[in-house]
């Protein structure tokens, strides 16, 4: 057989049929027998009797009539489609066939009037029940000669029709898991349309100022589903739309999908778009509004539309009768907003399947149906002839909001979004101008009216000439805006957080004893020997005849040595002016005390008459276990370090629903253990869990989570998903506030051994396996992230780095590949990750701006002033302009210079001295061109003078870290002069001395050869032993 049928899926549906058929509810119970009968019309694309041709078989057989009887089927059809239908009709070995009425073809003559087969089938139908009533598709009226026999046929017989249309749109309203597949999948592609061309294509019309039709748009829609890439991978012929798309703005809006895009060109107000895609005759439909410039009361008015679409999926559950839906909905608009009730479309949506749209299961306030799990529905409900009272032009004054989705029917929960194209007000809102701009275009329009579209041409030419020229300038002057705003809010803020100082922590005392009852009573204690109490962590030593307890964390260190016959114990103790190492605060309970800084112990090596042991092995011992209990020590210190200040999580709530959004064969970073292991991430009602195969598990709640970035392997061996934490977190002992989850995409290190070809199969055979793994991976990882952000609706969003607007840099060691996502700077696929949150971004400073160097350096400065300044190195110079572009799009202030400062000296004068700051001008001072600049240049160089003493191993760092850097610096600045202009052309020593050398032989003066290679020399070490020229010296 050339078509095949699936057997399995008619025999299944046929029964579900028969079944509501025999409980005789509603129209079924008044039909002794079913006819449907296709005939041929190019013009129907939606017809109950094709819809339930497509149902049972899989295809649209025209010209074929279908009479359904109580106890056996009769199909008439063209032989070929009779060759086709036998598949089910010979039962013998299908066990699915039992209980399914026998099948009985005839075959159509083409030539004769078909009387006898005609007779044959109204013979059965007056054999089937009382032979009295057929059920019809009143509304199915095929024209034809062989159509209207058939039915003058009917007539003649004087057989009663009804109409079964609800009641078979009813059986056929739940999908079966096939036909959700095929339902979700037609979903997806129209997302991807409408995500991927239509909003891109309104936003490079918006942005070009193009006057583009509606229905030349819509055209342009329809073309689109012709290219694989927004297809999903779907073949083309299995697509098709189900209405041509409706798009409309200005002013003339109708809520409705019978209406046609009309001529008028796009306006940019609000632009409603509907569009459905059929994949493999199922459907799907997307409606949204997107909004140009929208006012504030547009807003509310469109968050307003997106909670009733809250409260309408709440509703829809198995059971619930649509009327009661409709009805809760209207009420809620009633309480909210009782203004809108006109407003709000007068059905809210309708059942979906085959047939685009069920007219008998719409979600208005009359249907009685009841909604079962499996359903699919499309809901759509807006607001028309809205009124925008800032409208100056008419298209402008009246608008309409119209939003709607794929949905699905589950049991207990609600609605399932099958379309998870975001709406919120920041996806769906294109904002352009401020307001200066807005009088701007009124002065404009004035013109226009005035001067007529001629000379609106010569000035819009002439404005766009004018704004191209001065892109620097604008950026200044918002520069400068930004400046003034600058000082005055972080004074404000200091001002708000003066009070709130930190106060800094004491030391802990640590006492050994409470009282004398804890005091061992050692026979070592009693002999005046060293003794260590491992219970209390303390050591119990003789001080003057004493046995004194000092606790473990007094002892600084410890020594042993032998010299001669004598062994000696040396013991440091922590004392008021003693470092204590990083971070561990320098304050002891009461420093006017007394403090033993040393003690040292002398034991003899040599044994005694009637001495059991050695009189050293004491100190040995002693100096052997006080370095254990030391260890012990230090080590519970860590981890308890590590754990202040963690902030308790709320437990994770586990979802046990099976269809969890979940992604397998992860590693994740950090490691939880030494070494890397693989896992499942699974998201869950408030968070995600990771469970390692060894069983570890680490739970991320959604609302600790700051960032959520999704890297895509674009360009990068690795895929993925990084969530950069309000609160750290402790797993493997350790706190991070950066967790993510990846797997490779490729090979990541290469065999450079073996010999490769361009043309070697393996090779090509195993790219193209890695191109279908990427998107394969791709796909999985985007389709994740889908489902949880409509989980947690939309309270998480993840964010994609913009890799066209990305530069390279080095934040810490290494350079690497810093990209802008919409609210931070990131950089994710190197560990360890950098993750730089824009709110929290005060300022950046730009360092080593000058001509002749090949890269600059980038400072952040963050609005806790308290927090260390970022530093990202090396990045390229020809990478300012977009980087000040970005910043400035932002509304981040930056500043450039052309020398380092010490930004720790900095930061803590502002931090001791926040007023004082303010007063002499705040950030001012890195402003190259502020204002006054001869004397505020001038206490600039002191203050850079002041702070800028670079150590000698931070000179040593900077010249291994960019020696061609320094060497360029020094060379052009301080001996240009000096060699002229060889030197310029960056020639090194080497072919100096030899240029010097034939110059002074041709010259004859080869006596003096010898001293100008020992200048040369000497130059040449003097350069590389100076430190960084001074920013006086660079300016000359």
């Amino acid at each position: 057989m050339a078509v095949n049928l699936d057997k399995e899926a008619y025999y299944r549906r046929i029964k579900r049929l028969y079944s509501n058929w025999k409980k005789a509810e509603d129209e079924f119970g008044k039909v002794d027998a079913i006819v449907v009968s296709v005939g041929v019309d190019e013009e129907i694309v939606y017809a109950k009797s094709t819809a339930i041709q497509t149902w049972l078989f899989g295809y649209e057989l025209t010209d074929t009539i279908m009479v359904f009887c109580d106890t056996k089927i009769i199909f008439l059809a063209s032989k070929k489609k009779v060759d086709f239908l036998k598949q089910v009709a010979v039962t013998k070995g299908n066990e699915n066939a039992n209980g399914a009425a026998p099948i009985t073809l005839l075959t159509r003559e083409k030539n004769e009037s078909n009387k006898a087969n005609f007779d044959k089938m109204i013979e059965a139908i007056r054999g089937s029940k009382e032979g009295k009533t057929v059920g019809v598709f009143s509304k199915d009226k095929f024209p034809g000669e062989y159509m209207k026999s058939w039915n003058d046929t009917i007539t003649a017989e004087g057989l009663e029709k009804v109409d079964i249309s609800a009641v078979v749109a009813y059986t056929m309203a739940v999908k079966e898991d096939g036909e959700l597949g095929l339902m979700k999948k037609a979903a997806a592609i129209t997302s991807e349309v409408y995500s991927k061309f239509f909003k891109e294509r309104v936003m490079e019309i918006v942005d070009a100022d193009e006057k583009v039709r509606h229905s030349k748009l819509a055209e342009s829609v329809e073309k689109a589903i012709e290219e694989k890439k927004y297809l999903g991978g779907a073949d083309p012929s299995t697509v098709e739309m189900c209405y041509p798309p409706i798009i409309q703005s200005g002013g003339n809006y109708s809520l409705k999908f019978s209406v046609v895009s009309d001529k008028n060109h796009m306006h940019f107000g609000a632009i409603t778009c509907a569009m459905g895609i059929r994949y493999k005759s199922y459907c799907s439909n997307l409606v949204r509004t997107l909004m140009v410039d929208p006012p504030q009361e547009m807003q509310d008015n469109y968050n307003f539309l997106l909670q009733v679409e809250e409260e309408l999926l709440k509703e829809l559950k198995h059971g619930v009768k649509i009327c009661d839906a409709y009805s809760t909905v209207l009420e809620y608009v009633k309480k909210e907003k009782p203004d809108l009730v006109a407003k709000l479309t007068k059905n809210l949506g309708f059942a979906m399947g085959i047939e685009f749209r069920e007219g008998s299961l719409v979600l208005n306030t009359k249907n009685q149906y009841k909604l079962k799990k499996g359903m699919v529905l499309s809901i759509s409900l807006g607001f028309a002839d809205l009124m925008n009272k800032d409208g100056k032009k008419d298209e402008l004054k009246k608008y309409a909001l119209f939003i709607g989705d794929t949905i699905q029917i589950n049991e207990e929960e609600a609605a399932t979004i099958l379309t998870p194209v975001k709406k919120k007000i920041k996806n769906v809102g294109i904002f352009l101008k401020n307001d200066d701009e807005d009088d701007e275009e009124e002065e404009g329009d004035d013109a226009e009216e005035l001067l007529g579209k001629g000379a609106r041409s010569a000035a819009l030419l002439a404005d766009r000439t004018r704004n191209e020229m001065t892109a620097e300038e604008k950026r200044r002057a918002h520069q400068k805006e930004l400046a003034s705003n600058l000082n005055e809010e972080a004074k404000r803020r200091l001002t708000e957080q003066k009070g709130e100082q930190q106060i800094q922590k004491a030391r802990k005392s640590n006492v050994s004893y409470k009282n004398m009852s804890q005091m061992p009573r050692e026979k070592d204690i009693r002999d005046m020997k060293i003794f260590i109490d491992k219970k209390y962590e303390t050591v119990v030593m003789p001080v003057f005849g004493i046995a004194t307890p000092f606790h473990i964390a007094t002892i600084k260190n410890i020594s042993m040595s032998v010299e001669g016959d004598y062994t000696y114990l040396r013991i440091n103790f922590y004392v008021p002016g003693s470092s204590l190492g990083r971070q561990e605060g320098n304050i002891f309970p009461n420093p006017d005390a007394t403090f033993v800084k040393e003690i040292t112990y002398r034991a003899s090596n040599l044994k005694a008459p009637g001495d059991t042991s050695v009189p050293s092995t004491n100190l040995q011992n002693a100096f052997r276990i006080i370095k254990e209990v030391q260890k012990r020590y230090k080590t519970r210190e860590a981890e308890e370090k590590e754990k202040e200040g963690i902030v308790k999580q709320d437990s994770l709530v586990i979802n046990l629903n099976r269809s969890n959004p979940k992604l397998k064969d992860l590693y994740i970073r950090p490691n939880i253990a030494q070494k890397r292991m693989q896992g499942s991430l699974e998201a869950h009602t408030n968070g995600f869990r990771f469970t390692s195969v060894r069983g570890d598990k680490v739970d991320i709640l959604y609302n600790n989570i700051k960032h959520a970035i999704f890297q895509p392997c674009d360009g990068e061996m690795i895929i993925v998903l990084h969530f950069h934490l309000k609160n750290a977190i402790m797993f493997g002992k350790r706190r991070h506030t950066d967790v993510q989850f990846y797997t490779e995409v490729g090979e990541i290190t290469t065999d450079l051994g073996k010999h490769q070809h361009m043309h070697d199969r393996d090779d090509l055979y195993a790219e193209q396996m890695e191109r279908e793994m990427r998107h394969k991976l791709k796909s999985a990882f985007k389709n994740f992230t889908d489902k949880v952000e409509a989980l947690t609706k939309e309270e998480l969003e993840f964010e994609v780095p913009f890799r066209d607007l990305g530069f390279q840099g080095a934040p810490y060691r290494s350079t690497c590949l810093l990209q802008p996502t919409s609210s931070s700077l990131v950089n994710v696929t190197e560990w360890p990750p950098f993750v730089v949150t824009l709110d929290e971004v005060e300022l950046v400073h730009f360092e080593r701006v000058q001509f002749h160097l090949k890269n600059f350096d980038v400072v952040i400065v963050y609005k806790d002033y308290n927090k260390k300044v970022t530093m990202i190195n090396a990045v390229p110079v020809n990478s300012l302009d977009p980087i000040k572009e970005w910043f400035n799009s932002c509304d981040i202030k930056y500043t450039e210079g052309v020398q380092s400062l010490n930004w720790t000296k900095i930061m803590k004068t502002i931090v001791d001295d926040p007023e004082g700051f303010f007063e002499q001008g705040g950030w001012s001072f890195l402003d190259p061109e502020s204002e006054g600049s001869g004397g505020e240049e001038d206490s600039e160089s002191e203050m850079e003078d002041e702070t800028f003493n670079p150590s000698a191993d931070e000179e040593e760092e900077e010249e291994e870290d960019s020696d061609e850097d320094y060497s360029s610096e020094t060379e052009d600045s301080d001996y240009s002069e000096s060699l002229g202009s060889e030197e310029e052309s960056g020639k090194d020593w080497d072919e100096l001395e030899e240029e010097a050398r034939k110059a002074d032989r041709e010259s004859h003066y080869e006596d003096e050869d010898t001293s100008n290679n020992n200048n040369i020399n000497n130059k040449k070490r003097k350069v590389r032993s100076s430190a960084p020229p001074s920013k006086k010296k660079r300016r000359s």
